[in-house]
């Protein structure tokens, strides 16, 4: 039990920065459910060389909508999307403003970066113009109700109406190339990155 609740905190606070809670009640209760989070597997994301699920989206650049849609972001070179739970959440605000920070390393990749998320989606037009955060710099995009994490196997397990904190590179002809899982913010940016220069290579 202490493990369950132990693993509980740790995803509490990669969310949203919060301590661990006191009520013994809401500790047995989510002990339930982390319970059967932890006899699930840890890794449900799709694999490294399927073929990415298209898309279209609403979405937000430095506050202003339009309609983001795969296919047409491709044409251009390889695609990062990265799946956040929430917008103005602990974790999501630092793995933002890293991606945000490097930008301009994936742009002369010739690389598109975009965030989707299904959580806090009134939030998101600030999220995207906020310096501290996106900055302006990339999209982000509203996946009401998970619809594409469910398609990307990249749902939240602790609340399945939000998406995990899941990175994909995806190649110009749709390829999923790499993929990177870990509600810790802190290496998605290098993981992705790393991966977009792979593909960017020349082959030897």
């Amino acid at each position: 039990m202490d493990t369950v609740m132990a693993y509980n905190h740790r995803v509490s606070y990669a969310l949203t920065g919060a301590t661990p809670m006191k009520s013994s009640l809401k500790f047995a209760a989510l002990a339930l459910v982390s319970a059967a989070t932890l006899a699930s597997p840890a890794f449900a994301a799709l694999k490294e060389g399927t073929q990415a699920p298209d898309f279209s989206a609403p979405a937000y650049l430095a506050g202003k909508p339009f309609t983001f849609k795969l296919a047409d972001a491709l044409k251009n070179g390889p695609v990062v999307v990265y799946f956040f739970p929430a917008p103005h959440t602990s974790g999501c605000n630092v793995e933002a403003h890293l991606f945000s920070e490097a930008i301009d390393q994936f742009k002369a990749l010739h690389a598109t970066v975009i965030g989707v998320t299904a959580g806090n989606l009134d939030q998101l037009a600030d999220f995207s113009r906020e310096t501290e955060h996106c900055g302006g710099k990339f999209a982000v995009a509203a996946d009401k109700g998970a619809t594409i994490a469910k398609q990307y196997d990249a749902t939240l397990l602790m609340r399945p109406g939000w998406s995990d904190r899941t990175s994909y590179v995806i190649d110009s002809s749709g390829k999923i190339t790499h993929v990177y899982s870990s509600l810790n913010p802190d290496k998605h940016v290098q993981e992705t990155l790393a991966a977009v220069k792979a593909i960017e290579a020349p082959t030897k």
